[in-house]
């Protein structure tokens, strides 16, 4: 299960710093989008791996990832409107 946390962690911060470098205009402080990945990706993989159980680690991987996308993309904010000149 260690290998499984230190996995479910490193996703969680390749998630954080891939949402960081594509779009980071669009989300709040670099610091609250590390340690939320970190957090969503290792809740993921220990609520995967609860439901699971032991031996599926590629099941418990793939369960952090999708936590870890899901959380991140609710801290992107609406890309900025610019308003027209016309009335």
């Amino acid at each position: 299960m260690i290998w499984q946390t230190l996995g479910s962690a490193l996703i969680g911060i390749a998630l954080s710093y891939a949402g960081l470098r594509w779009a980071p205009e669009r989300l709040p402080s670099r610091l609250l989008v590390l340690g939320t990945g970190l957090v969503a990706a290792l809740s993921g993989g220990l609520l995967t791996h609860g439901m699971m159980g032991p031996g599926h680690g590629p099941a418990a991987l793939a369960g952090s990832l999708a936590l870890g996308v899901a959380l991140l993309s609710l801290l992107i904010r609406p890309a900025a409107r610019t308003r027209s000149a016309t009335i």
